[in-house]
């Protein structure tokens, strides 16, 4: 683009602001040159690590989920634009990097599983209680934005409340109540309680807001003439990453730890992580048009 062309939308630009183009340009001649470390800010980013304990492999633990929390705010952002789309093809290239997004996170756990010595974080981890991972609020609006409300509620009831638009209802029954609900007295555990005083309400008012064009609606609104194939292997790949490959290699990590040594310890949050963690016992499954009967039938173990 030619020197007088730029100046000239330049102008045209600051006449539609009613701004004077001349004390911007003038102000061009005094602006600091833009460096990494002031847009990235990484002052701020390294200082944002703040351990509660002694223990050097605490560093590790924090870093880790933090990093996991920037991957799942750009793989949300891909996912509304996906929600947005007006094609086929745009539907599929932004579902394509939300699962590249989550499958990172899926084949990053080898840092946790390896990273870390067992001995420091059966003490560190002592000083986190009752937070714990389940807590991610992000995790949780993507699985809002990626599918049906219905879908995501605890498997005895699915039959009872698919097709229901009564958000009450369906997150008092959503699946990962599982994890924070004592059976015997039906009481709410401290971790749940504070998750949901801290989520709940905007948990609701994602779901409302996505109730009609969450991404299963939206590749349900694609009219039926259209090439879809590679848009529908996206879509497997995603719901499978997302609900199958990642709780599984999660599992495994917890594994790793929680059941290092004589006995079988309690997650910080006091869930039953070998129960709840498994996604045959979640059955969490974003899009079941997509799947085969016996691939249904045989969730999170194939």
């Amino acid at each position: 683009m030619a020197h007088e062309e730029i100046l000239h939308l330049l102008e045209e630009k600051y006449t539609r602001d009613k701004q004077p183009i001349d004390t911007y340009l003038k102000g061009l001649l005094h602006a600091k040159p833009i460096t990494y470390w002031d847009y990235i800010d990484v002052d701020v980013l390294l200082n944002m690590q703040k351990t509660r304990t002694d223990f050097p492999d605490e560093l590790t633990f924090i870093v880790y989920h933090q990093v996991t929390e920037l991957y799942l705010k750009v793989a949300l952002h891909e996912l509304k634009q996906a929600c947005d789309a007006s094609t086929a093809d745009k539907m599929r290239l932004h579902v394509e990097r939300a699962y590249r997004y989550v499958n990172i996170l899926a084949e990053s756990f080898d840092v946790m599983r390896l990273g870390m010595d067992p001995a420091q974080y059966d003490q560190f981890r002592l000083s986190l209680a009752p937070a714990s991972g389940f807590q991610s609020g992000q995790f949780r609006l993507l699985e809002i934005v990626s599918t049906d409300m219905w879908n995501l509620v605890s498997n005895p009831y699915k039959n009872e409340l698919e097709g229901s638009s009564d958000l009450d209802k369906l997150f008092a029954h959503i699946y990962w109540q599982e994890a924070g609900i004592d059976r015997k007295t039906g009481e709410k555990s401290l971790l749940l309680r504070l998750f949901e005083e801290r989520y709940l309400k905007a948990f609701k008012e994602t779901a409302t807001a996505y109730q009609s064009k969450n991404l299963r609606q939206a590749y349900a609104a694609l009219p039926d003439n259209i090439e879809k194939s590679t848009l529908m292997k996206a879509l497997r790949d995603y719901d499978y990453a997302f609900n199958v490959h990642w709780p599984i290699v999660h599992l495994r990590a917890a594994e790793a730890y929680l059941e290092h040594g004589q006995t079988v310890k309690a997650a910080t949050g006091g869930s039953e992580w070998k129960r709840y963690l498994h996604p045959s016992f979640q059955r969490r499954i974003f899009f079941p048009e997509l799947w085969t009967a016996d691939e249904l039938k045989n969730w999170g173990n194939f």
